[in-house]
């Protein structure tokens, strides 16, 4: 028997055990039944935070998990919907579709999801890193679980994992052969069926796979486009793998792969604001929208391959190869004034492809535990942009102006690292790591005016005006060396207590909007725009946190009840803040585009506390068998700029604060479970909160959310050995209306950061003449039925 499995059986004999529902240490974990007890032969829960198996308790690390069945269970859609019940994070859907994700960890993110700007939350589809947010919008199906690991992970996960990381895990195969059928239906046309099969080959060789169709009726309606709603769901997807070992055997091969493609209608934003120019006063619903933009039609693919190998080469060392391809293209209309009119409408394409290759060997022997690995990512990543604005002024009189931008992002990266943990005692563990990474960076930025609309591959006729406006080729090389210690004590089999410090880093690169035309990029004013002063002016930095954590993780009561209390702090340096600026390359007053600006403009300090608990009580309340529960999950956060260089180079950090990061998160879910007749009524409800939420760093009327609370609810009844069940959810059941994301471009005060607004209270155009100041809301109440079945 291997080392760690002699250590598991010994802490499993010699304690209760723990189910998935009511784990402790700065991590919750939930099975699939609210009400779980620590039923005999219920089993612990496994996690792989430190690239190795681990019992979730003796992991010195701030991360939460929650089981597959325990989201089917609450009739969670999508992997947004962990956001809402783990301590301190935000995953949303990013405005214009349904599938780019914006993630925030503690603070840290990315808001853009355009090539160039990296990703703060690193996701992980099976150990595969993905390296760009579209398509990151993960639906719920053949999960074994999800793990949220706050805190930067720089050593063990690499760069772009300086807010945390976020590891979506599917089912191995069974051994023996499975059918599972899903069929939901719900409000606003909600029809989903999830189809999963798999059955061995051989004794070491199993086949299978799954099938999923997502569909929902829009949450309202396009009022200028005939047939197009808006917030509809449109999505078929497929996985399939093939397993070959493992289950005892010395060797695993699983071979998988995965294809999704959105036909969703644009999503599109409310105005905040009547029309500026048009005078279109605004929508009384919240999910209609005017947006007249409708090419090309959006369409977004996703598919990839990967391998993940394990062989065991002798009792004390494991050899793991992570084999990946991906690729994915997003066509979508993006109209930031949602009116009917031409004004800031930009249809635009994704495009995105990376192979990679890891190696891990792994030692375990009685005392020390660790692993030594290698990691290379080749990634390119395309966009292409149409800026249509309306008709004014010397250029925007020509028909039909629009400016364009291309960016092209090749990263070549490898990496080398190393994490070990040495056990002084049986009580005593002391754990080291590092990794160091070369990050390559090679950019093609390209912008140029065009007339008669849209580009062709958009739906267009337009064709270029006069010389580009940049045509820019710039290359970057970021080495960085990210460490990571801890020391944990075990007080007891059941409390374990741990500080750590770790480093981690977010990669650098070159604006992919920037404007060879600004300005301010002729910084010695000789009139003569430079190489290296349009390098300089395009070129942003790596930013980098220093971490230091502290926690106490244990279960008491026989393992009724469990709980976790985190503190964290951080020091966040050279913070990436994009921007962007108008362009008035003719000096008539009028922008007729505009420029990205991203810059190392600030530092800022993070510190934070994060409880997680949950406890099971009322055992046989209602006939043997019968119990209840409780999960609970607090997180504050103190987010503060130590500064925060504004656009006039002054310090406005006593006027900014962190985007989308909200002081306090909690949430509370309660259980019970009742045995009736031959299968057992599975009731749960949760209640999350969220305080005050700022979408940038400048405070704005239009777009910041205040503090809101969201109820969910499920009752799920489960017979005939747990191979049917039936049940009913409802999300979002007081129908609250809450902003997730926006749009603005108004003038605004340099001083306040606040809109500039004339005579009559409305604000002045920043880019375009009807004024942008669009929001997107989340989702409002649904209730929908899901019947399964299992053979």
């Amino acid at each position: 028997m291997r080392p760690f499995a002699r250590r598991l059986r010994r802490a499993v004999c010699a304690t209760t055990t723990l189910s998935l529902l009511a784990f402790a240490p700065s991590a919750f974990a939930q099975d699939s039944d609210p009400a779980a007890s620590a039923d005999e032969g219920s089993e612990e829960i496994i996690v792989t935070a430190r690239r190795r198996d681990e019992r979730l308790l003796d992991v010195p690390i701030a991360v939460s998990a929650i089981s597959g069945d325990a989201l089917e269970a609450r009739g969670a859609l999508d992997l947004t919907d962990v956001g809402n019940i783990t301590p301190n994070t935000t995953l949303e859907t990013s405005r214009g579709t349904n599938s780019t994700l914006s993630a925030f960890i503690r603070g840290v993110g990315q808001q853009d999801p355009v090539p160039g700007f990296e990703a703060g939350v690193g996701i992980y589809l099976d150990d595969v890193y993905l390296n760009r947010p579209q398509a990151a919008v993960l639906d719920i199906y053949d999960v074994e679980r999800i793990e949220v690991l706050r805190g930067p992970q720089g050593t063990l996960y690499g760069r772009n994992t300086i807010g945390g990381a976020v590891k979506y895990v599917t089912k191995m195969l069974p051994q023996d052969f499975s059918l599972k059928a899903r069929a939901t239906y719900g409000t606003y046309d909600q029809a989903e069926g999830v189809l999963t099969v798999s059955a061995p080959v051989t004794d070491m060789l199993r086949i299978g796979g799954s099938v999923a169709r997502l569909s929902r009726g829009g949450f309202g309606d396009n009022l200028t486009v005939p047939g197009v709603e808006n917030y509809n769901k449109d999505v078929w997807a497929g996985r399939g793998t093939l397993e070959f070992g493992g289950y005892g055997a010395p060797v695993l091969i699983r071979i998988s792969g995965d294809y999704t493609r959105d036909k969703s209608d644009p999503r599109n934003g409310h105005r905040l604001i009547p029309g500026l120019l048009s005078g279109a006063p605004v929508l009384d619903d919240v999910y209609d929208t005017r947006a007249g933009l409708n090419d090309p039609k959006q369409d977004i693919k996703a598919w990839g391959l990967a391998m993940n190998v394990s062989a065991e080469l002798s009792d004390n060392l494991t050899l793991r190869s992570i084999s990946s391809w991906r690729k994915d293209t997003s066509y979508t209309p993006i109209d930031f004034d949602s009116l009917a009119s031409v004004d800031v409408d930009v249809p635009a394409v994704y495009r995105n492809e990376q192979l990679s290759q890891e190696f891990q060997l792994l030692y375990d022997s009685d005392r020390l535990h660790g692993l030594v690995g290698f990691y290379y990512l080749d990634a390119k990543a395309y966009t292409k942009f149409d800026v249509l604005l309306a008709t004014t002024g010397t250029l925007l009189s020509l028909p039909g102006f629009a400016q364009q931008t291309i960016g092209d992002v090749r990263t070549d990266t490898w990496s080398v690292f190393g994490d070990f943990t040495f056990d002084v005692t049986d009580r005593l563990h002391i754990s080291a790591g590092g990794r160091y990474t070369v990050d390559r960076r090679d950019s093609f930025v390209f912008k140029q005016n065009r007339l008669f609309g849209a580009d062709p591959e958009f739906g267009g006729t337009g064709v270029a005006l006069g010389a580009p406006i940049t045509n820019f080729n710039g290359k970057a090389r970021f080495k960085k060396f990210t460490p990571r210690a801890s020391i944990s004590y075990d007080v007891h089999d059941d409390l374990m207590i741990y500080a750590s410090y770790s480093k981690g880093f977010k990669g650098g690169g070159f604006d992919p909007r920037g404007s060879a035309n600004v300005r301010a990029i002729d910084v010695n004013n000789d009139g003569v725009f430079a190489y290296d002063e349009i390098y300089n002016f395009f070129l942003f930095e790596p930013e980098t946190v220093d971490s230091y954590e502290a926690g106490i993780k244990g279960a008491t009561a026989d393992g009724n009840i469990n709980f976790a209390l985190t503190g964290f702090y951080a020091d966040y340096k050279n913070v990436q803040i994009p921007g962007s600026v108008g362009i008035d390359a003719n000096n008539d007053g009028i922008f007729e585009g505009f420029s990205g600006v991203t810059t190392n403009a600030a530092s800022a300090t993070f510190k934070g506390l994060e409880l997680e608990t949950s406890a099971r009580f009322a055992h046989d309340f209602a006939g043997a068998g019968s119990r209840m529960s409780f999960q609970g999950t607090l997180g504050y956060i103190d987010a503060q700029y130590d500064e925060f260089i504004g656009n006039l180079g002054t310090d406005v950090s006593d006027i900014t604060d962190i985007q989308n990061t909200p002081s306090w998160t909690a949430s509370g879910t309660l259980g019970a479970l009742v045995p009736v007749g031959d299968g057992d009524v599975n009731f749960s409800t949760t209640l999350s909160y969220r305080s005050k939420t700022q979408q940038f760093e400048y405070p704005s009327p239009y777009l910041d959310q205040k503090g809101y609370a969201l109820w969910d609810a499920s009752l799920v009844y489960s017979f005939g050995g747990d191979r049917y069940s039936i049940g009913v959810h409802g999300k979002n059941i007081l129908d609250k209306r809450y902003k997730t994301s926006g749009y603005q471009f108004l003038v605004v005060n340099p001083a306040t950061g606040l809109p500039v607004t004339n005579a009559s209270g409305l604000p002045t155009p920043s880019l375009g003449r009807e004024g942008v100041a669009t929001v997107f809301y989340g989702n409002p109440r649904q209730v929908f039925v899901t019947g399964t079945v299992k053979f």
